[in-house]
């Protein structure tokens, strides 16, 4: 691709991609100080990803994605996972209508825009897999009738990292299908006076829908036209690569703390995300500053750690670092 093409996909995207700043300071007036989780919402929701949430609770996971839905106008469905719920109280079930002497499809809450599935480690495996199969397809089958889930389609699954009694830790080959892995931290001192404040007094602002489902799925469609050089492709090779033979890359240190590196999924995932975050950054070309900034969320749940890293206190997170700091920069 010459230069002019790309000074021409440049220009659009700027044009193209100012309904980011009115959908994040839409977002701004409910969601104080955590400008890290709104971010990585509008990169699952362009990139067409699916995000899990790890935070302790009160965070305002499940007022983000809630705000989101308004801000959007899309339809928005919260599942409590607990530990009885049934695939069918998620994807719906057949029931019998007497009447009609005939059977009739009941749908159920995964039938939306914006999905958030609260707690999902809370629920045995039959449920998540429900859930999962529906984010992976992009379908659901009650009976013997399929139905297409809902263009744009989020799924937001939270999980909370300080309780473990009475949870189901999601297998990795089901976390994989996750496009992001987000751990959000507690606000900043000033954010938390704010958020106190709002709250005592009671005043919260309303979030009017500022931009449509179809600008959303169009806005997709030109996040696949940012332009993505060979040698930043190389760069993404390289360091899902590294995470699976780091000896090649001068890392034998790391080979005893990795048990299993990303799967294929990753490199599909961090191309996509980094197009979306150039993008989000209202430019139509792919630098190498933008792989590295969603690095972490893309990757941070594919790389397995080994019994040697955890008694070491090592995690995926400082695996990334390692393999960052390390892998040659186009």
């Amino acid at each position: 691709m010459d230069s002019v093409e790309i000074k021409e996909i440049n220009e659009k995207i700027k044009q193209e991609s100012a309904f980011i700043d009115l959908l994040t300071l839409e977002m701004n007036k409910v969601i104080i100080g955590q400008k890290h989780m709104i971010e990585r919402l509008l990169l699952g929701l362009l990139g067409n990803g699916h995000i899990l949430l790890e935070g302790v609770p009160g965070l305002a996971k499940t007022l983000a994605i809630n705000t989101l839905s308004k801000a959007i106008n899309g339809n928005f469905s919260r599942i409590q996972f607990t530990p009885d719920l049934l695939p069918s109280d998620v994807i719906g079930t057949t029931v019998y209508n007497m009447p009609k002497n005939e059977f009739s499809i009941k749908r159920g809450p995964i039938f939306g825009n914006f999905i958030l599935a609260d707690e999902i480690n809370r629920a045995p495996a039959k449920v998540q897999s429900a859930l999962l199969e529906a984010m992976q397809e992009r379908q659901v089958t009650i009976g013997d009738e399929t139905f297409a889930m809902e263009d744009p389609f989020l799924v937001l699954a939270t999980q909370n990292p300080v309780e473990q009694e009475g949870t189901y830790p999601l297998p990795e080959a089901q976390v994989d299908r996750f496009m992001l892995k987000t751990v959000i931290d507690y606000p900043k001192q000033e954010d938390e006076r704010t958020i106190m404040r709002n709250s005592l007094s009671g005043q919260y602002e309303i979030v009017k829908p500022v931009v449509t489902l179809e600008e959303i799925c169009k806005a997709r469609e030109l996040v696949k036209t940012v332009y993505m050089d060979e040698k930043i492709e190389n760069y993404i090779l390289d360091i899902i690569f590294a995470t699976r033979y780091p000896d090649r890359f001068g890392l034998d240190h790391l080979t005893g703390l990795i048990s299993f590196g990303s799967s294929p999924r990753g490199s599909i995932n961090l191309a996509t995300a980094a197009k979306v975050y150039a993008f989000i950054k209202r430019r139509g070309y792919v630098i190498p500053e933008d792989v590295r900034a969603v690095c972490h969320d893309v990757l941070r749940h594919r790389i397995g750690v080994t019994y040697e890293a955890e008694a070491e206190n090592i995690s995926s997170e400082d695996i990334i670092n390692q393999i960052l700091n390390k892998v040659e920069v186009p």
